[in-house]
């Protein structure tokens, strides 16, 4: 068995918890509600109207009430809803595969009280000024009117005052696989507005939905938006989701773990804003930078696709078996982010993974290693600091369980039951 040569004894680790906003909508349905109303006396579609629901691959968590409110109060108003993917090119660019995808987030005709209706057909409803095609999903192009439901948030792979949210969603979620492709050949920090603003000017629009998170996964806020507000409402919203976005509270580590990568993460599995955008983006300062970094294993709501992989140094076999080199070929030729998908050095366990980190580490500096351990790069609340980090810690994060050990199973992963839990 491959083991790092000169092992250097792991530092001892302590589980430590930082404070985030925990507020949250708390009538949610109720805002959705008034809101579709409101948009809905603007449209004025007749009784027996089809409206489309565009429902993406990222995992918002009130994805289902969402959904399902929205169509309640859209049968409330003599309307026939139906729902589609609207995620570009995940789900490995297939039909069955998007409906499988939004199947594990729960969204399914049983639960939402709406038949899901997923094609990869598109319509073409013109170019932008520059000359990108826009596509827009043929079964939403069926129906008198769309409505896109968007999380604002910043974006992996750009910077801009537009970034993910609505305009995102229009533009490359309801263009499907073809959609996609044509925003990604271009710079997005210009595309996607332009693109979003043709489909707009098309009519074919009804409302969005806009939501922005907390760093617990919960709706901060909701509002329910006329196609003509899409661009505004992502640029405004963008600033509340950037002070909410959760990330660590130390700058600089001489490793990183991560227990889990995936789609429903993060679009790039492992979300550059947390792990250092330069990561993403080379022009760009190395900050925060967490050194050498391990991610694991891949979560199973990515069916596969281990798209942002190519983000760390080093992986453990569980993750490359987990792949499906197809998905990941479909979403990563559409992004045109090839390195994104280049595999790590593989090592056959966490546990070699974890001293190879520590090996790597110790070649670098000369210094107590500053070692962390995440869950994954969006639930931040808890997490793993060797000891030689734990006084630059902001004085609002607490240590919970000092120096335990990590656990290893016999096969050398990693025992992630419980391993994040407050016990303190």
């Amino acid at each position: 068995m491959l083991m790092p040569p000169n092992t250097v004894l792991p530092p001892r680790m302590s589980l430590v918890r930082q404070p985030f906003d925990s507020g949250e909508v708390i009538d949610l349905a109720g805002i959705l509600a008034a809101g579709l109303q409101v948009q809905l006396a603007r449209a004025n579609l007749p009784v027996g109207a089809t409206v489309a629901i565009g429902v993406g691959s990222r995992g918002v968590s009130p994805v289902v009430e969402v959904v399902r409110t929205l169509v309640d109060e859209l049968r409330r108003a003599g309307l026939q809803p139906i729902v589609v993917p609207a995620m570009g090119s995940h789900g490995g660019g297939t039909a069955a595969g998007q409906e499988a995808v939004l199947t594990d987030y729960g969204v399914a005709e049983e639960t939402v009280g709406a038949p899901i209706r997923a094609t990869m057909e598109t319509i073409e409803l013109g170019r932008t000024p520059s000359g990108v095609i826009v596509h827009l999903d043929a079964a939403a192009a069926s129906t008198d009117g769309v409505i896109v439901i968007g999380r604002v948030k910043p974006h992996t792979g750009f910077r801009g005052p537009v970034e993910s949210g609505l305009c995102k969603m229009t533009a490359v979620g309801l263009g499907n696989r073809h959609g996609a492709e044509s925003v990604h050949a271009h710079p997005l920090v210009t595309t996607i507005p332009e693109v979003a603003a043709v489909t707009v000017a098309s009519g074919r629009l009804l409302c969005g939905v806009a939501l922005v998170e907390n760093a617990f996964d919960r709706p901060a806020c909701v509002e329910v938006v006329a196609p003509d507000d899409f661009r505004e409402t992502d640029e405004r919203l963008l600033l509340v989701a950037q002070q909410l976005l959760p990330r660590l509270p130390i700058k600089r580590l001489d490793g990183l773990i991560v227990d889990r990568m995936g789609k429903n993460i993060s679009g790039s599995g492992m979300d550059p804003n947390v792990i250092g955008m330069w990561r993403r983006l080379s022009e760009l300062e190395r900050t925060p930078d967490y050194g050498w970094l391990a991610v694991l294993g891949l979560t199973p709501q990515s069916h596969g696709n281990a798209v942002g992989m190519g983000l760390a140094d080093l992986c453990s076999r569980k993750l490359v078996d987990a792949i499906d080199y197809e998905a990941v070929a479909t979403n990563i030729l559409t992004a045109m982010a090839l390195d994104a998908a280049k595999t790590p050095l593989t090592l056959p366990n966490d546990r070699i993974c974890y001293e190879t980190v520590m090996q790597l580490a110790s070649r670098t500096v000369d210094h107590d290693l500053r070692i962390g351990r995440i869950k994954n790069s969006l639930e931040l609340e808890t997490f793993w600091l060797s000891e030689a980090v734990l006084d630059d810690l902001p004085s609002n994060c607490v240590v919970v369980q000092p120096t335990a050990p990590f656990g290893f199973d016999p096969d050398g992963s990693v025992i992630e039951e419980g391993a994040f839990d407050l016990h303190g």
